[in-house]
């Protein structure tokens, strides 16, 4: 409860009510109600002493945020997910084998490890810093200064200390501070496309605004983070700091829960399995050893738990991480040439799960350039080629190049004179063209230096009078003098075609002023509405002469008019933005529009784009807040198209499209975006046009504020996420042949012959020589796999399911498939050279160990090649991956190293192999490739039958 606000009696110029309560509905009273119920004055403000008890009560005119969490508690964080605590478990298990080594030398494994699990943890802090600046871009955003009444004189204060019932005193190019209600306004227009997407600077007026209103709708209305763009006005402020829209969003975005990507909750699910099989492999591998073996002292004790602790850190993917992280990378960097900026790196991939693309209008589908499209005369109707502000195109007529005659003369005297009353700017600026002042009248000029006009006016006239554009009238006039003409200044009105024609007598036709008849107003108005229909913004542009300068001081500049004809306006779709959105559906991807902008304007864009069949199926922010949750979220299944949404609406979209299980692209630049950015699986903010909240809100950043870079980021995800799987696949395969070879070694070690070696432990392979097969294989050729091509095109299949594991039923099938061939391979190797076993030989343990020790390195390399595909043939394309080949040939010749350098064999516990040995192990390692080509063979066979059938 606030305690009373009593004015001071010495200096107050109003009656100040003892408790004041901010208005619930502003826009929906008399300015004159509303300025009596925040106890201001509209000549003299508040007084001093006042606005200074006010502040104390509503507190600063400032936006909060959350308390942010100390560093170590963000830094403890990084270390909650599942497969980070088991490679840290990984690191104790190597620091446990390097002290019952001995520990002698340094303990290598576990220092790499421990480098990949700090890195992981500073990357995060560091993206955690930059996710909380969203709220303070919003605080940035306001203007350092405003002018407010105080005591009857307009001063200059600081935004924060501008209070409810504070008189603010609005021009062109002031900032605005605070929410406020209007109660003047002389040809004000506020740019508000920040806020609420609108992508015309929209034009107020003091009127009172009858029935429920969107925040883009309230015309009577200023809004803090908004900005005048022409005109000047007064406004009694209605609500401050966290009360104001703006303050909602920034409520909104702080709340906004950041949720883990796909990809992260696939890791953690891997992580977490990871960490339950290690632990049992563990144990039944000790156990089995020890089940197996004559124990009998304590130093053969230490040599059974180092093979189960190394195995145990063999069955952990620990290079995992950092592959991961360097593969993501990669993909951040083509991203990156393809004008996509990716904030999180995990947010790579997501975007190529994205199932639906929700997307602002004005400047990613649509140039956000104002273009005249369309031209209506007394001779008929034309077409303007060209979009945007780049001077080029032409005028067309059914289709064909419009040649000269009376329509041609027309269209350049409408282009002409509409380019008089204008008080826009072109300029090129290192070869894009800009503007300045209002985009609907730049288009006018953009129109006349297609039709080459622009000298002949700016040498033939010279303005000397005007009246500015008003909200009432909806009109503009300039007078100019006119080189050709001196003694008749020529008189241009532009504006509504409604209004302008009721003030028209004459109508422009085959070069001479013609009586305007009823029949022909109607065939008029008839064309305005077939544009207005279209979608079309239309402007209409009359003149006269003047017969004597006395006509200037009597004001009747806009009567006794004569019409020259329309131009229908629009932002024109981007022409990529259409075969992008056609791919999208090609690809499974749902595209909806949601925009602050006229519900017909945008269901006609979309109608061109093809994102709905329907211009007229569009749903409006009004109608969204009549419906309940189960409608809305029924609506939203089967519309398309939104329109006139505030921020609170976009957010419910995003929330009720991932309630279906849908992973959502989110685009947007404004403020108003925000919000619905931050909650959406991705954001996508706008490089050029965007506010620098929608950037920070959002985990990835378009540079030229394209919709169709969209869809090159989603191929580029999903070519990641196939990358992903391919070296999860190799990874988990060739550690399941590992753990595999070593469980069924031991536990058939009596048939092997192991246990007739003589030695302690009957196990098939050394501590060292695990720990070796994951150094050499586990890195390299794990990370060529991340780069690998994807095999076809992935942007024809559909979009991956959030329910769909990355590692799914086939590829654990698979997995386990490929883990028991590479076992038995090494097993069977083992038992060709071990005397005694199943396979008759004569060699010794060191041999038969060697050459089971190469023939799984072998057999890991070849599942390289296989894993590049679940389904197609490792032939495909073989040549395809250079690195993947050179990782492979390294491991090679370091594998034979191993074999025969005297200084590593007695490290490594190996020994020579004969050349046929060498074949024996190649051959047994290849048997993978061949059991996984047949695999495959059948699996497409099978898929072939199964479509077939249906």
């Amino acid at each position: 409860m606030t305690e009373p606000l009593v004015a001071n009696p010495a200096t107050s110029h109003a009656v100040v009510p003892s408790v004041v309560s901010l208005p619930a509905a502003p826009w929906a009273s008399d300015a004159d109600a509303v300025i009596d119920e925040l106890g201001g004055e509209a000549d003299n403000g508040l007084p001093q002493a006042e606005a200074e008890r006010r502040r104390a009560v509503f507190g600063p005119n400032e936006l909060e945020s959350a308390a942010p969490l100390p560093w170590w508690r963000r830094l403890t964080r990084q270390f909650a997910d599942p497969l980070v605590i088991l490679l840290v478990v990984a690191v104790a298990i190597s620091l446990l084998a390097w002290l019952l080594e001995g520990a002698e030398g340094a303990p290598y494994e576990a220092l790499v490890i421990g480098v990949i699990i700090v890195a992981n943890a500073a990357i995060g802090l560091w993206q955690e810093a930059k996710a909380e600046a969203a709220v303070a871009a919003l605080a940035r955003m306001a203007a350092p200064h405003a002018r407010v009444v105080r005591d009857g004189v307009v001063v200059e204060v600081a935004t924060n200390a501008v209070v409810p019932g504070d008189v603010m005193v609005l021009s062109e190019g002031d900032a605005v501070c605070a929410d406020a209600r209007l109660i003047a306004a002389e040809t004000l227009k506020v740019a508000e496309a920040a806020l609420t997407g609108e992508s015309e600077a929209v034009i107020k007026h003091t009127a009172a605004i009858d029935g429920p209103t969107v925040v883009g709708d309230r015309l009577n209305m200023v809004f803090s983070g908004t900005a005048v763009a022409a005109g000047r006005g007064r406004a009694i402020v209605t609500s401050t700091g966290m009360a104001t829209e703006i303050g909602h969003i920034a409520t909104m975005i702080d709340s906004a829960v950041d949720e883990p990507t796909p990809l992260e909750r696939e890791i953690n699910a891997v992580g977490r399995m990871l960490g339950t099989v290690v632990v049992v492999i563990a144990i039944v591998v000790v156990a089995a050893i020890l089940l197996t073996s004559d124990i009998d002292s304590g130093s053969s004790l230490v040599d059974v738990l180092l093979v189960g602790v190394s195995l145990a850190v063999a069955a952990v993917p620990e290079g995992l991480p950092a592959i991961l992280a360097v593969v993501l990378a990669m993909g951040v960097q083509r991203m990156a040439a393809k004008n996509a900026i990716v904030k999180k790196l995990s947010s790579v991939e997501t975007l190529g799960s994205a199932s639906v693309i929700c997307s602002d209008k004005t400047g990613t589908l649509t140039k956000n350039e104002m273009t005249i499209e369309r031209l209506v005369t007394a001779s008929g109707q034309v077409e303007l080629t060209g979009v945007g502000y780049r001077p080029e195109g032409e005028i067309r007529w059914n289709g064909a190049p419009l040649v000269e005659g009376a329509l041609w003369d027309e269209v350049q005297l409408v282009v002409g004179r509409g380019s008089l009353a204008n008080d826009a700017a072109t300029a090129e600026v290192d070869g894009e063209w800009v503007i300045t002042g209002d985009p609907t009248e730049a288009a006018f000029l953009v129109a006349e230096a297609k039709l080459g006009l622009t000298e002949q006016r700016r040498q033939r006239f010279h303005r000397i009078h005007e009246v500015p554009f008003s909200s009432e009238r909806k009109l503009m006039t300039t007078v100019d003098t006119d080189a050709e003409n001196q003694e008749h200044p020529l008189v241009v009105t532009k504006g509504a075609p409604d209004v302008l024609l009721g003030r028209c007598t004459h109508e422009w036709h085959a070069g001479q002023a013609v009586v305007l008849t009823e029949e022909r107003r109607s065939e008029i108005a008839d064309s305005i509405d077939q544009m207005a229909d279209a979608a079309l913004r239309t402007l209409a542009v009359a003149f006269r002469r003047l017969d004597g300068s006395d006509e200037l001081e009597r004001m009747a500049l806009e009567d006794d008019l004569i019409y020259i004809g329309t131009a229908g306006i629009i932002d024109p779709p981007r022409p990529e933005a259409k075969e992008a959105i056609v791919a999208a559906r090609h690809a499974g991807i749902r595209v909806i529009m949601i925009t602050g902008d006229h519900p017909r304007t945008a269901g006609r864009i979309a109608q061109q784009l093809g994102i709905t069949d329907d211009p007229a199926s569009v749903l409006t922010g009004t109608q969204i807040e009549e419906l309940t949750n189960e409608a809305f979220r029924s609506a939203v299944r089967s519309t398309s198209v939104f329109a006139r949404v505030a921020p609170e609406h976009k957010l419910r979209i995003v929330k009720a499209l991932q309630a279906d299980g849908n992973v959502v692209a989110m685009t947007g630049d404004g403020v108003n975006d925000a919000p619905a950015l931050k909650s959406a699986d991705i954001g996508v903010a706008m490089g050029v046009t965007g506010t620098e909240v929608s950037k920070e809100a959002a985990k990835m950043i378009l540079t030229d504020d394209n919709f169709a870079t969209i869809l090159s980021a989603v191929e580029e995800g999903r070519a990641i996420f196939e990358s992903i799987r391919k070296f999860l696949r190799y990874l988990l395969s060739s550690n399941m042949g590992e753990v595999l070879a070593m469980l069924v070694g031991v536990l058939l070690a009596g048939q092997l012959g192991l246990d007739e070696t003589g030695e302690v432990i009957a196990a098939p392979l050394l501590a060292v020589q695990i720990l070796w097969i994951n150094l050499l294989t586990d890195t390299a050729p794990a990370l060529a796999l991340g780069v690998d091509p994807p095999i076809g095109n992935v942007m024809t299949r559909a979009p991956r399911q959030p329910s769909e594991r990355v590692i799914d039923r086939e590829m654990q099938l698979g997995i386990l498939l490929t883990g028991l061939v590479m076992g038995l391979a090494t097993l069977v190797a083992l038992d060709a050279t071990l005397a005694g076993g199943f396979i008759s030989s004569d060699g010794d343990i060191e041999t038969a160990r060697t050459a089971a020790f190469t023939t799984l390195v072998f057999a890991q390399l070849f599942n390289c090649f296989s894993s590049r595909s679940a389904r197609e043939s490792a032939f495909v394309d073989l040549f395809g991956n250079r690195l993947l080949w050179g990782a492979v040939g390294l491991s090679v010749l370091l594998q034979m190293l191993v074999v025969h350098l005297p200084l590593l064999t007695r490290a490594f516990g190996t020994t020579a192999l004969t050349a046929r040995e060498w074949l024996l192990c190649i051959g047994l390692g290849a048997s993978v490739l061949v059991v996984d080509e047949a695999k495959k063979l059948f699996v497409r066979r099978w898929a072939q039958t199964s479509s077939a059938s249906r």
